[in-house]
């Protein structure tokens, strides 16, 4: 028999979810922190729950026949710490946080991942723990998607993983060209090397131009228009451009519902952005757009950065949640490079389930520049579409052709002009 220090350092490299048992003796409310939860059965909905006999909560759901299944949250490891025993001084283990009850009366955590309440249907001998299995009678599924682990005898949560693939949209040469009042036929050469090369380009601002006369044929795969209404929705479709794009402010229920017009009829054409993502007064309006926008089955979901907003962790903070929620809908990242650390930030994105990224070729925007990001994907093994060769050969020759005015390094533009879009006419 293997010795039982063998046995717990084994059993520690196995990770589970946290959750915090609860129940209600006399009116009382009583919790503890467990890792020992599994489902059981889906017809009829039956949980199990491990739970030494040596413990107090042990007699207390024995003795009351019913127990609630609170499951913790990324960011609820002082919960289970509390409900552990492990802080000092707590006369109520349930005071700071919002309750509400079902069926059974016993507490259930609002804030939780997700809450199962529970009336114990068989109580069988498991060595020095009792095996509790609960019938569930109403259970709650919170809008979060990161979970709180328990590996190695400590908390914590799910590790990171690169994906195998990745793709980048330049959704600002043009109008950075443009605002220079750069030769429509050297844009044109820097487009079409672009889409090329495997890139997916902003060809037009269909929010301040007057319609073009056509696409050029070459140009219409990889080539999509920012539209603002449902007429230039539509004419962009007409010009032969598979994909649009439509901006809205998340804090503004009036221009989301705009949004949601436009998209309507035609979804898998129609990428919302999401317009300052990660102010942090934002984070919750954020979160409930993607939910909506997901609904409604658009082709993407666009994050964008304004000013310097985005820092690292604010990346990885909204994106542990605003994945999940978008899926199968996935989510875009727009992040500038104004602090030099948009590439940083686009690793905290990949590594956070992120895999499509709008950039600027040579950062002239102040955007994350194309030909770095799509360098980065092959220094970290991430395939793209994106031809590396070519990408880097465009900005080269855009450096060249900018370095006579001055614009060796990347600052931030001004208005584009209006005139002469690209596959306009003239």
């Amino acid at each position: 028999m293997v010795d039982p220090s063998t046995f717990r350092n084994v059993l520690s490299q196995w990770p589970s979810g946290v959750t915090v048992v609860t129940t209600l003796v006399d009116g009382v409310r009583h919790g503890m922190t467990a890792s020992s939860f599994s489902s059981v059965s889906a017809d009829p909905p039956l949980v199990s729950v491990c739970l030494s006999r040596h413990l107090y909560s042990h007699e207390l759901i024995a003795s009351s026949g019913v127990f609630g299944i609170n499951m913790l949250a990324k960011d609820q490891a002082e919960v289970a710490r509390r409900f552990a025993g492990m802080v000092p001084d707590v006369e109520d283990r349930f005071a700071g946080e919002s309750w509400t009850t079902a069926q059974t009366g016993v507490p259930l955590l609002d804030s939780a991942l997700g809450w199962l309440d529970c009336k114990v249907v068989h109580e069988y001998p498991g060595g020095d723990h009792t095996i509790f299995v609960g019938e569930v009678v109403a259970g709650h599924a919170a809008p979060r998607t990161a979970p709180l682990l328990f590996h190695s005898r400590s908390w914590g949560q799910f590790a990171d993983v690169l994906p195998t693939a990745a793709t980048v949209a330049d959704g600002g040469v043009v109008a950075s060209l443009r605002a220079r009042s750069h030769p429509i036929s050297a844009i044109f050469d820097t487009v079409r090397e672009l889409a090329a090369a495997g890139v997916r380009v902003r060809l037009l601002d269909l929010t301040r131009d007057e319609p073009p006369v056509g696409v050029p044929e070459e140009l219409k795969e990889r080539g999509t228009a920012l539209v603002g209404t449902i007429e230039q929705r539509d004419r962009a479709l007409e010009l032969g451009l598979s994909t649009v794009e439509v901006t809205v402010d998340p804090s503004n229920l009036a221009d989301l519902d705009r949004v949601l017009a436009i998209a309507d009829g035609a979804p898998s054409n129609v990428v919302v952005i999401l317009d300052d993502a990660f102010a942090p007064a934002r984070h919750d309006v954020v979160l409930g757009s993607v939910v909506a926008l997901s609904a409604a089955g658009v082709a993407e979901i666009g994050l964008s950065e304004t000013g310097d907003t985005a820092t690292p962790l604010r990346v990885r903070s909204l994106l542990q949640d605003a994945v999940g929620l978008a899926r199968p809908v996935p989510l875009r990242m727009h992040l500038r490079n104004h602090d030099r650390l948009g590439l940083v930030k686009a690793i905290v994105a990949l590594k956070s389930g992120v895999h499509h990224f709008d950039t600027t070729l040579s950062g002239l925007d102040g955007t994350v520049a194309t030909e770095d990001l799509v360098r980065l994907f092959g220094g970290v093994e991430v395939d793209s579409p994106a031809d590396a060769d070519r990408v880097d050969n465009a900005a080269d020759a855009l450096r060249r052709a900018l370095a006579p005015t001055g614009v060796t390094t990347p600052d931030l533009v001004t208005e584009p002009v209006t005139t002469n879009p690209v596959g306009a006419a003239g």
